[in-house]
């Protein structure tokens, strides 16, 4: 079973392993968007995700940092 929008936590550390170089805090949604939907272990369409998701799956990275 593959990564879902709602895996927000599971996401930000996969970001995290895929892009160490990259502080979470000025990251574009855009970009961010990208990122995730080119994970590997990720299932999902585009069309499920909003600006919400994307800020939880941000701030979990950020976290995810600390």
């Amino acid at each position: 079973m593959g990564l879902k929008w709602t895996d927000t936590l599971d996401i930000a550390i996969a970001l995290d392993d895929e892009h160490p170089d990259i502080d979470p805090q000025y990251v574009r949604f855009t970009d961010l968007m990208g990122w995730v939907m080119a994970l590997e272990e990720f299932d999902d369409v585009e069309e499920r995700c909003g600006e919400r998701i994307l800020e939880a799956i941000q701030m979990a990275w950020i976290e995810e940092r600390e």
